[in-house]
Parts: C-alpha cells; sequence; structure tokens
C-alpha cells in the first residue's frame, strides 16, 4: 500500500466526485493526529506553530513548492508564529484524496521543524 506522502494527486476538473464523510474518515486517520474534518465535511485543517514569522514564512514557501508540483492548493492564514492550513476541493466543492495527499506531504515539510523544535509537537 502506498502512503498518502507518495501518492500524487489527480486531476479533479469537471470530474471526479467528493469523498463520503467514512471514506474521508479513514483517510484521516492516515494523517497526523492535529488534523481535523470541518463540520460541513468540505476540508481539511490544521493550525501549525512555530517560533517565528521567519520560519511561517519559509513553511509557506515550501507549500507553495508542493502545491505548484501537485497542482493543489492549500487555503492559508498566515500570522507571526503559525500558518492555519487548509485544504478543499474547490472544483468539486468538497475533500478528495488529493486533500489528504497534499496535508500529508505538508506534514512531511513540518517534521524537520518539529524534529528541531521538539516543545512545538
Amino acid at each position: 500500500m502506498t502512503t498518502l506522502e507518495h501518492k500524487h494527486c489527480l486531476p479533479c476538473e469537471g470530474f471526479g466526485s467528493t469523498l463520503d464523510p467514512k471514506t474521508a474518515q479513514n483517510h484521516l486517520q492516515q494523517l497526523a493526529s492535529h488534523w481535523q474534518i470541518s463540520p460541513d465535511n468540505k476540508s481539511i485543517y490544521s493550525d501549525f506553530k512555530f517560533k517565528n514569522y521567519y520560519h511561517v514564512m519559509a513553511f509557506i514557501n515550501a507549500l507553495a513548492w508542493i502545491a505548484h508540483h501537485e497542482n493543489h492548493h492549500p487555503d492559508l492564514e498566515v500570522g507571526y508564529n503559525h500558518c492555519l492550513v487548509r485544504y478543499s476541493t474547490h472544483a468539486l466543492g468538497g475533500l478528495t484524496e488529493n486533500d489528504f495527499i497534499c496535508a500529508a506531504k505538508t506534514d512531511a515539510a513540518y517534521q524537520p521543524y518539529t524534529d528541531k523544535y521538539k516543545e512545538l509537537k
């Protein structure tokens, strides 16, 4: 079985379907425990903590690279020491596997940071 982090997003413009709540919950269990599904089951989100704004911006640049490479783009809310990341497949109006793939890649980008700053876990 290929982990979500090692998969790639599939095109979804104009075709495909969203995940039912049970399947979305199964995918969520493959991510780090800080991810949550929105009450309407249309997005997943997590708030990533950092020591300072510079580290937040470095993380955002890593997310920009992931988004470009996967052609799947998160909504970001940026603060001095945090970044709220939200994934949803806007073209289909809800969650698809693409959202969970990018969330897993987001966790992989954050991992070296939490390894260095263990108090942020």
